[in-house]
């Protein structure tokens, strides 16, 4: 409306209905206009206090009763209520305004229809996409049962697939039947695509694969200690792609998937002892009495460590074994249980102190790697 046009408008009769009543776009009156604005504005703002009332209904109800499933499944439709609330207003809004030869062209009242069914398509898909967080509960609840950690692990990836899941068919969905393109002819464009992504990606997928093997062998825990190639540490992550190991030396290594699955996994968090093999070497002055006698002594020792004697099945060995170059060798061997690292080192440091207090006491002498020279006089 131009400025001559709106004074001739007030200087004429009924001055406010003929302003009301002028027609903007084609067949639709100023007051058809405001009307479809606060339609908008309606609907946004009820669906902003829709999405308040529920949040707060949903709080209350969690600080009576717990997380339940109702107050679950509230909290999951808080937010695509407002994108459904909208919806309705973009159909209300349509119904306030003249379409056909007397309005806006068919074009438009057909593509006008179609972006509201897009967007309640949307509203639908967002809000099985929320209730993906019910699943992913209750999987924490079930593998919190469990004595494995691995389970917890799978439990983010049981949620990223079934949402990415939803949102491809939401989205075929769309593009199909409220659209109408041709998927047909957009899948097989994405399929020759798809190939060279593939090929380029081959790796990631290698790794993917091998994140299938690890959750469905399960070769480690969490927090187990392995050895995987040169890395050696306790498990602190499996993803998709990779496997995070914390080694001894507080480094993080992240291995691929794809490697592990195709090496050899040495799980020692599951080993049930940790053995100890020595060669405790004496002087050959000793003689076959004191030989004798550090026998005895080790084997004394180990009998009154009861870290040593929980395997029943796999007692302490020491036995005189070998005529060494430069000693006499006993071999000793024993297995400590439980298989914790720093009690091996404690039970370690016991025994060889209390055999060097009783070898001294003995005057047993330890021998160290030494030649002897005679030189013979003419």
């Amino acid at each position: 409306m131009t400025g001559t046009e709106l004074a001739k408008l007030m200087c004429s009769g009924n001055w406010l209905a003929k302003i009301i009543n002028y027609e903007i776009i084609e067949g639709n009156a100023i007051w058809r206009l405001g009307l479809v604005l606060l339609v908008v504005l309606f609907s946004m703002a009820t669906g902003r206090i829709a999405q308040f009332a529920i949040n707060n209904y949903a709080l209350a109800r969690e600080k009576k009763q717990g997380l339940a499933l109702i107050t679950l499944f509230l909290k999951c439709l808080s937010k695509p209520i407002l994108v459904a609330i909208f919806a309705i207003g973009l159909y209300l809004c349509k119904l306030c305004l003249v379409f056909g030869e007397a309005g806006i062209s068919d074009t438009i009242e057909t593509g006008w229809g179609r972006i509201t069914q897009a967007v309640a398509a949307i509203a639908v898909a967002y809000a099985i996409y929320r209730l993906v967080d019910i699943v992913e509960y209750y999987l924490h609840r079930w593998t919190g049962k469990t004595e494995t950690k691995l389970d917890d692990m799978l439990v983010p990836v049981v949620r990223k697939s079934l949402r990415v899941t939803i949102v491809i068919f939401a989205a075929i969905y769309i593009v199909d039947n409220i659209l109408d393109q041709n998927v047909s002819s957009i899948l097989l464009g994405a399929g020759v695509g798809g190939i060279a992504i593939a090929l380029a990606a081959k790796d990631t997928i290698a790794n993917f694969f091998g994140s299938v093997t690890i959750f469905a062998d399960r070769p480690f825990q969490i927090d187990e200690m392995v050895k995987i190639n040169e890395h050696c540490g306790p498990v602190e992550e499996v993803g998709f792609r990779s496997t995070k190991i914390r080694t001894l030396q507080g480094h993080l290594v992240t291995v691929p998937n794809s490697v592990i699955a195709n090496s050899m996994v040495e799980n020692i968090g599951r080993r049930p002892f940790i053995r100890r093999t020595s060669n405790i070497t004496i002087t050959y002055n000793s003689g076959h009495t004191k030989a004798q006698k550090a026998v005895e002594i080790i084997k004394d020792i180990l009998a009154n460590v009861s870290e040593v004697n929980a395997v029943a099945d796999k007692p302490p060995r020491v036995y005189f074994s070998d005529f060494n170059d430069w000693s006499l060798n006993i071999y000793m061997s024993y297995w400590v249980s439980p298989p914790d690292y720093w009690l091996y080192q404690q039970t370690n440091e016991r025994v060889n102190m209390e055999m060097m207090k009783r070898f001294e006491a003995e005057k047993i002498d330890f021998a160290f790697p030494s030649q002897t020279l005679y030189l013979k006089k003419d």
